[in-house]
């Protein structure tokens, strides 16, 4: 019996080292093919910004191409579905938003994706604010003009935002119960999409992602009054935050990491995530990303699954709390 026990625990050992050569040889060899980084916005957002950022130094670290592609609709719900399909071998990644993980959960009866079990996360890469903002030509030139404006006219006034279920959409549905407000929602493909329209005057107002209007904010093309992150924004400190105007605990902003499929090898997730870490580590990536308004994070694969369990219940009581719902 000791001589059987002695055979099957080499026999264990003898296995677990080949599944461990096995693991190295598969970090070793990825990836040996172009690797792709999908993303549920618009070109131009921050989270294609930030995923052609890694994108390029990704691509001079591994010596393949790593192209970004643009899955439009939905909040991202539409990346997020096409990436939780995809072969679980480390060439498709997705961007992924909290809109699509977090949000959407609540907000739909029913997801094509599970966000715990379809997915292997890799790094949460940054956080972002969104701000609220109205034409120059609203009269309103505080929030309480705003607010005063919006019960004039009720059922008037507008608000653009990113697609449904996004934290943009969010802030507006938040700010609108809080207030008892009528206004019209009127939805796009991103914030870029937005713009445009927000630019001529053909929708109110909008809480728009900090890294997109700031600029605009700065020329004077747009009136900003509060941004919606906890603290104020290190690229807009003049700015209060929603908490200090008078809305306890309003935060509602947008963050972005790194998944893949699940059942992508541990090795390939620690190599991404390695590769994600230098990225954001270098002065120049994060200055240009400091610069857009963006909280780099660069957290570990444990340290992001453990957020993304801990925050879809936490975001449950508040969108259930405040009546939203998505019916399809």
């Amino acid at each position: 019996m000791q001589a059987n026990g002695r055979i099957w625990r080499a026999v264990a050992l003898t296995v677990f080292a080949l599944m461990l050569a096995a693991t190295h040889a598969v970090a070793q060899a990825y990836p040996e093919q172009p690797v792709k980084i999908v993303v549920g916005f618009s070109p131009g957002v921050a989270p294609d910004i930030t995923s052609r950022l890694l994108a390029d130094r990704f691509s001079a670290a591994w010596g393949v191409p790593v192209v970004v592609e643009n899955v439009t609709g939905a909040g991202g719900n539409i990346a997020t579905d096409r990436v939780a399909k995809a072969a679980p071998d480390g060439y498709t990644l997705l961007m992924a938003g909290n809109s699509a993980l977090i949000f959407s959960p609540s907000l739909y009866d029913k997801l094509p994706y599970d966000p715990i079990k379809d997915f292997a996360p890799i790094s949460q890469v940054f956080i972002a604010a969104n701000v609220l903002v109205v034409h120059p030509d609203v009269p309103a030139k505080t929030l309480p003009e705003l607010i005063t404006l919006a019960r004039a006219q009720p059922g008037k006034l507008t608000y653009g935002h990113a697609g449904v279920g996004t934290s943009q959409h969010l802030a507006a549905e938040l700010f609108k119960k809080i207030e008892h407000l009528d206004i019209s929602p009127v939805a796009y493909r991103g914030t870029t999409a937005l713009l445009p329209d927000l630019l001529a005057g053909r929708v109110t107002m909008s809480f728009a992602n900090i890294s997109n209007v700031l600029p605009l904010v700065r020329e004077g093309r747009l009136r900003a009054f509060a941004v919606t992150s906890r603290e104020r924004s290190t690229a807009a400190p003049d700015l209060p935050t929603m908490i200090e105007s008078g809305y306890p605990a309003f935060e509602a902003v947008p963050w972005f990491g790194l998944v893949a499929p699940a059942g992508t090898a541990p090795s390939i997730v620690d190599k991404v995530y390695r590769a994600t870490e230098r990225s954001l580590a270098e002065p120049e990536a994060h200055a240009r990303l400091e610069a857009l308004g963006l909280d780099i994070v660069g957290n570990s694969p444990a340290e992001f699954a453990a957020l993304i369990k801990a925050e879809i219940p936490q975001w449950a009581v508040v969108i259930k709390g405040s009546g939203m719902k998505v019916s399809e």
